[in-house]
């Protein structure tokens, strides 16, 4: 076994709110880090292209694709995934209207959705359907024809105002 394959880098880093530290090979996407070396499987393989947005967490609260960030580059930085999305007080907002309008159908994209969502929500409160559409053009979904997903953001960022919504009677699916 030659030496390269020894090494293991070391860092800190605040993972969901609390300090963590991780021994890794220095070769690793953040992706690789989270689910190999964390356990944390919400943060999905997709393309590992950096083109499909399943792998999307958010690094200093900017989303980002942590299958084109090396995990040594997390140090001294925080990091939310989905699993540290939800509070002590239940789920957040958008994880509650994903589940309410049906936007969340195989699962496998939505929590790099949730994460650019909630990125969108934190520097805009009200965002235009144009607006939303844009922030999350780096995520793909086969399941949903995206609509329910703009949906579920555009109601959540009403929730999170401290105003009802509800969708207009001619939404695509229904909800009200």
């Amino acid at each position: 076994m030659n030496q390269i394959t020894k090494q293991k880098a070391h860092i800190v880093f605040t993972l969901n709110g609390e300090p963590v530290e991780v021994a890794f090979a220095p070769h690793k996407t953040l992706l690789e880090v989270l689910r190999e070396d964390m356990g944390l499987m919400g943060t999905k393989h997709g393309c590992e292209l950096g083109e499909c947005g399943t792998c999307a967490v958010l690094v200093d609260g900017r989303s980002i694709l942590s299958c084109l960030m090396l995990g040594l580059d997390a140090e001294d930085r925080a990091v939310e995934t989905i699993e540290g999305m939800a509070t002590a007080d239940g789920p957040h907002p958008l994880q509650e209207t994903f589940a309410d309008t049906g936007a969340a159908q195989c699962g496998y994209c939505t929590p790099g959705f949730l994460l650019v969502a909630k990125e969108l929500l934190a520097h805009n409160a009200n965002p235009s359907r144009d607006e939303i559409r844009e922030a999350l053009s780096g995520n793909l979904c086969r399941c949903t024809g995206y609509i329910k997903i703009y949906e579920a953001v555009e109601l959540a960022a009403a929730k999170m105002r401290g105003e009802e919504m509800t969708l207009p009677k001619e939404s695509v699916y229904g909800y009200k």
